[in-house]
C-alpha cells in the first residue's frame, strides 16, 4: 500500500520538476515570498497595449477587477464594456501565492479566432517577454504578467471592441488560456 503514495508523490514532483524552478512554498500562515507578493517589473520589449501614458479609469461603471488564483482560473467567464465607455480598465488582482515564473497571469485581449495563434506564438517568445509575441497586432491590448499576491491593469479604447469581434480575454502564461478565458464585448 505505500507503492501507491510514493507513485503520487513521485509524479507530482515531476510536475513540479517541468515546471522550472518554482520558489520554496512558506508554511501554513507563514509570510509570502517576495518573489509572489511584488509585481513583476515592467518588461520593456512587451508594452500594454493602448495603455502607455494613461491613467486607469476612475469611472467605476468603466472598470472591472478580476481575480485569477493559482488553480488556473479566473473568476469570472465574460466582461461587458457599457457602449458609454471611451476607455475601459481591467485589473486583474492574483489571488494565488505561487510566483511569476510558476504561475503567472495576465489579461490578453485579442478576436475569439486569434486566441490560440497568439498564445502560441507567445510561449515562444517566453517569460521575459510575458508570454506574447513583441508587436504583435493581434493583441488588441494586454496586462503585465504578474505572480501570486500582485495586481496589474490594463487601460483600452472601447472602440477597439466595436468591429471584427466576437472579442476574448485569456491568459498568456503556457496552458493557461484553454482554461483562463472569456468572452469581452461592448454592450
Amino acid at each position: 500500500m505505500t507503492a501507491r503514495p510514493t507513485l503520487l508523490a513521485s509524479g507530482f514532483l515531476l510536475v513540479l520538476a517541468g515546471c522550472g524552478d518554482p520558489a520554496p512554498t512558506p508554511p501554513a500562515g507563514g509570510p509570502v515570498p517576495e518573489s509572489a507578493s511584488t509585481p513583476a517589473a515592467p518588461v520593456a520589449a512587451v508594452e500594454p497595449a493602448a495603455n502607455e501614458g494613461t491613467e486607469p479609469s476612475t469611472d467605476t461603471a468603466c472598470a472591472v477587477e478580476i481575480e485569477g488564483n493559482d488553480l488556473m482560473q479566473f473568476n469570472r467567464d465574460a466582461i461587458a464594456v457599457p457602449a458609454t465607455c471611451e476607455r475601459f480598465t481591467i485589473t486583474l488582482r492574483h489571488t494565488g501565492q505561487m510566483p511569476v515564473a510558476t504561475m503567472g497571469h495576465n489579461v490578453v485581449i485579442t478576436r475569439e479566432s486569434d486566441m490560440p495563434a497568439v498564445a502560441a506564438d507567445g510561449v515562444g517568445a517566453g517569460l521575459d517577454a510575458g508570454y506574447l509575441k513583441p508587436g504583435d497586432d493581434r493583441i488588441l491590448a494586454h496586462s503585465d504578467l504578474v505572480g501570486g499576491g500582485a495586481i496589474t491593469s490594463v487601460t483600452f479604447p472601447s472602440a477597439k471592441l466595436k468591429e471584427g469581434g466576437p472579442y476574448v480575454f485569456f491568459c498568456s502564461f503556457p496552458g493557461h488560456a484553454p482554461m483562463m478565458n472569456g468572452r469581452i464585448a461592448l454592450e
